[in-house]
């Protein structure tokens, strides 16, 4: 019997895309299949009694998203508005399902592509994060970018208050329209 001589292929390098952006002179990334759009920065209303870094919610093709401002979340100043300022939209798992919130961003950078291998551990010190927030730093050059757990982000309270603020609004947003709707119903009938 002749010896056959078989190399094994080399496990294939699999990779993940992030997407990095800028808060508070930091950069950050996020997982791009937890981005599901971005949008530019418009009008973002502010939700009486919800957290400071709850900067309010937006209007997404008619559904009340939550955006959430990382800069105070993280305990710096609050973000500054700019024209290159957005919000990410990213959906996030809470307690089995999914949770649908924009991120505040001074401005998105790139995507960035990296293998497990290329992900370095987050140190102990030195990042303003929590490191429970982190899944890790990705090297960008001579410098790294924070990689987010979004998911871990917002605790359960937190995120509990998120979810509460948006149903509140929501409702209120459903009254409104129809006060709306039966106030034009009853000036059409007086008028008829």
């Amino acid at each position: 019997m002749g010896v056959t001589n078989q190399t094994k292929n080399p496990a294939p390098v699999v990779r993940a895309q992030y997407l990095t952006f800028l808060t508070a002179g930091e950069e950050y990334a996020v997982s791009l299949m937890k981005v599901r759009e971005i949008i530019e920065y418009d009008t973002v209303t502010t939700v009486p009694h919800t957290p400071a870094w709850m900067s309010g919610v937006t209007n997404l093709r008619g559904k009340v998203i939550p955006v959430v401002d990382l800069a105070i979340k993280f305990g710096l100043p609050p973000s500054r508005i700019t024209k290159f300022s957005c919000v990410i939209i990213v959906e996030a798992m809470f307690q089995g399902e999914s949770l649908t919130m924009g991120v505040l961003a001074d401005s998105v950078s790139q995507v960035l592509d990296l293998s497990a291998d290329e992900i370095e551990k987050t140190p102990p010190f030195g990042t303003r994060v929590r490191t429970e927030y982190l899944l890790g730093m990705g090297a960008l050059g001579k410098k790294f970018c924070l990689i987010l757990d979004i998911d871990k982000v917002l605790s359960a309270e937190e995120m509990l208050a998120v979810t509460e603020s948006v149903a509140t609004e929501e409702a209120g947003a459903e009254a409104s329209e129809a006060r709306n709707r039966s106030g034009k119903r009853a000036h059409f009938e007086a008028g008829a």
